[in-house]
């Protein structure tokens, strides 16, 4: 059990609380010994359960943990290149800010329905109104 907490880096109560909720364990002996295998199947259908797609026109709001669709129907996206980009939406039921990467070729397909408001990426970083001055220089000194 110990050495299964320190190879996930978890502490050593998290695998008594797995194995309290159905991690298999070889027998009831001390010290408990659990099968790699088992513990990947018993992992691996865990995580399955935990899944929760979203439906096109939804994207998942991490405060509600579930997914959600967005505010009054507005979502923007906002292209980080020619290809790609994130969408951003309000969580229609807590209004936390939403995030989701996705190619500019599947928005429709993603929010269907909805008038996704479509930001372009700058060419250059030259091409930006305020670059950023990432030093602490004075300028015309």
């Amino acid at each position: 059990m110990t050495e299964l907490a320190d190879l996930l880096g978890v502490h050593k109560h998290t695998v008594r609380g797995w194995l309290k909720k159905g991690l298999p364990a070889i027998d009831g002996a001390k010290p408990t010994l659990i099968l790699g295998v088992e513990f990947q199947a018993w992992w691996g259908e865990r995580r399955k359960a935990d899944k929760r797609p979203c439906q096109p026109g939804q994207m998942f709001c991490f405060k509600c943990r579930e997914p959600k669709s967005p505010a009054l129907g507005m979502v923007e996206y906002a292209a980080t290149n020619a290809a790609t980009g994130n969408l951003k939406a309000l969580c229609e039921t807590c209004d936390t800010l939403m995030h989701q990467n996705i190619r500019l070729a599947n928005v429709e397909a993603r929010m269907p329905g909805i008038d996704v408001q479509i930001t372009q990426a700058s060419s250059s970083i030259s091409a930006r109104v305020h670059p950023s001055l990432n030093c602490d220089k004075k300028t015309g000194a």
